[in-house]
């Protein structure tokens, strides 16, 4: 299955000499023209200038009399696709079959790698952001095929993932140049009353071809996922990659399994040789009728244990689609570090810190980048702010807690209002209501007194909290807190539950 990235720039030209000039306000239009038979005409407008009704394909003089003072620029089509090739291989960093798109656009196939960006909603959201940041406007929309993305990219909202399968539902109401048509193809479909896609996907193919040709049959098949749309991708710029061809075209699982393991094994050769392990790796199959498939996994800690590298890739072999075969398959090693050769603990000895690593690295395949980690101390006298989250191998920090303080098994992320019935307004509670259920307290302990951080903010500064460790007749125990007094007495609140 393939889910492809479609990145619109729609001002890329305008962008491009923003970036390297600079200063310019951007309210104030600016435009790139070129020279088209006896006259020069825009060839690419920024958003400002569109605003002041200017259109590519606007003869300049006329573009000059409706803006006084406009900014005109020498339009540079071999700089732009010279740019827009070396920003594709900056994608190279989200998935390895990236694909320029002049001249203003960038396909990314992220079917085997988005769960290294934290979902494929993740990945788009901050490929946004950090094309935003360098001053590019853009556009991303993601979907099963390349035209559906490319159709989303600009007929719907900026930021867009089409559910898999999800392609035709969302394109059947867009415009017919959503299909990437000739404009004259489009004005002709027109005039028989076909605007929207919907239209023409009800309409008989063998009249469309005898008038239009093939495009707006090929474009919708091709959208809708009807017919294959083979892309033509970048090769990564990797220095440890290996590769093998095969006479005839391979698809079961086992055999793609028995591949992804000598491919391992070649590159871990590789690596040994330059001392170096693998942060993360990119498998490509070639599918016979041009369609690329990938996989990518990334590792906590450099590697090149091939076992482990085959064992994680091996985990996303079910995402390649072998269609009506493979004829090839190429691994590499996307991101290396050094790794020195160093001597296997022996039996009784201290664990081998990789045996670790390839667990965590096992389980952030199967559960997501996010939800694998490790809780750390922090030096707050907060409750809540007394832990964070930290990366699952990361080193530690010499901080620990204090072993006199006992503190529950579980934190609640915030703390939820009880009703508290004590004999005196600060005594230990005789019993609670929590969620509806009333427990009647068998045993106390406390109170602990936590004051506020002054240095956070002067209302914490002011909070005082009196914590008791409580036990109810059914011997669950629980972590109540007492917070400064009110004309209303005191509010208690639950804040954690079972014992450290």
């Amino acid at each position: 299955m393939r889910r492809v990235v479609c990145v619109f720039l729609p001002t890329w030209s305008t962008d491009l000499w923003r970036r390297r000039h600079g200063g310019k306000p951007p309210d104030e239009p600016v435009v790139a023209a070129g020279q088209e038979g006896p006259r020069r005409v825009l060839t690419a407008v920024d958003r400002a200038a569109r605003a002041a009704r200017l259109r590519p394909g606007l003869a300049l003089a006329q573009a000059q009399a409706m803006v006084p003072g406009l900014t005109v620029i020498a339009a540079d089509p071999e700089g732009d696709a010279a740019a827009l090739h070396r920003l594709a291989a900056w994608c190279l960093r989200y998935a390895p079959l990236v694909a320029p798109d002049p001249p203003d656009g960038i396909w990314i196939d992220v079917a085997g790698a988005a769960h290294l960006h934290g979902g494929e909603a993740a990945l788009l959201a901050g490929l946004r952001r950090r094309l935003a940041r360098a001053g590019y406007r853009v556009r991303a929309a993601l979907a099963d095929t390349p035209g559906a993305a490319w159709a989303a990219a600009r007929c719907l909202p900026p930021e867009t993932v089409l559910p898999p399968g999800g392609q035709r539902d969302a394109l059947l109401d867009l415009p017919l140049r959503a299909l990437r048509l000739e404009r004259d193809t489009v004005a002709g479909l027109a005039q028989l009353g076909l605007t929207r896609i919907a239209h023409l996907a009800g309409q008989p193919r063998g009249p469309l071809r005898l008038r239009f040709g093939e495009a707006p049959a090929r474009r919708l098949d091709q959208a809708l996922g009807h017919a294959p749309e083979p892309l033509t991708y970048l090769a990564p710029p990797v220095d440890h990659a290996v590769r093998l061809a095969f006479p005839e075209p391979i698809g079961a699982p086992e055999t793609l399994a028995r591949v992804t393991g000598r491919l391992t094994a070649l590159l871990a050769e590789d690596l040994t040789r330059h001392g170096l392990g693998a942060r993360r790796l990119d498998l490509v199959f070639r599918r016979v009728d041009g369609l690329d498939q990938s996989v990518s996994v990334g590792t906590a800690r450099p590697s090149r244990d091939p076992r482990h590298l085959a064992r994680l890739l091996c985990e996303r072999l079910g995402h390649i689609d072998p269609g009506h075969g493979l004829d090839e398959a190429r691994l590499s090693a996307a991101a290396v570090e050094r790794l020195e050769a160093r001597q296997i603990a022996a039996p009784g000895e201290e664990p081998d810190p990789d045996t670790m690593a390839e667990l965590v690295d096992r389980l952030v395949l199967r559960l997501g980048p996010g939800r694998v980690f490790r809780r750390a101390p922090v030096e707050s006298e907060w409750p809540e702010r007394a832990v964070r989250r930290v990366a699952p191998l990361s080193p530690a920090t010499g901080i620990t807690w204090p072993a006199d303080l006992p503190r529950p098994g579980r934190l609640l992320p915030v703390p939820e209002p009880v009703a508290v019935l004590a004999a005196l307004p600060d005594a230990p509670p005789s019993a609670f209501t929590w969620r509806g259920t009333r427990r009647r307290v068998a045993r106390a302990d406390g109170p602990e007194r936590i004051f506020g951080e002054w240095w956070l903010s002067d209302d914490e500064a002011a909070a005082t909290r009196d914590y008791y460790r409580v036990e109810d007749e059914t011997g669950a125990r629980y972590w109540l807190f007492r917070d400064c007094l009110t004309p209303e007495g005191a509010r208690w609140w639950l804040h954690g539950l079972g014992e450290a």
